[in-house]
């Protein structure tokens, strides 16, 4: 039987990524740093691990793979953009957000894209 063990995200500046990455999810480098991969686990336990490889790939502006953050109601999707956002995220001008949409799409400080969910939302 398969699991999903490690999201893999590629990154321009490997350290700036996993700054960003480590304080918006409360996560831990499992073996360090290093310029060119890190491999981040979190910090409480179990959880899916998130690693971040060395790429000169150009971010795709639609792309096909992304990461969902899940906020508990609308109150805290708006508390958790803010704080990403203060942490270097930036709102992404989507241009295919649905007239009721549940999610905002940010990006990190390599421009990977990735969307706060309102799991609250019906």
């Amino acid at each position: 039987m398969l699991s999903v063990g490690t999201i893999v995200m590629g990154a321009a500046d490997v350290r700036r990524a996993a700054d960003f990455w480590i304080r918006a999810l409360d996560y831990v480098p499992r073996d360090g740093v290093e310029d060119d991969w890190t491999v981040l686990i979190p910090a409480d336990g179990p959880g899916p691990r998130l690693a971040l490889g060395l790429s000169t790939t150009p971010v795709q502006e639609h792309p096909r793979v992304h990461l969902d953050l899940y906020a508990g109601d609308a109150a805290d999707q708006a508390a958790e953009v803010a704080r990403l956002i203060s942490l270097g995220a930036e709102r992404v001008d989507w241009d295919l957000y649905p007239d009721d949409a549940d999610f905002v799409v940010l990006a990190d400080t390599e421009g990977n894209r990735f969307c706060v969910i309102d799991t609250g939302h019906h």
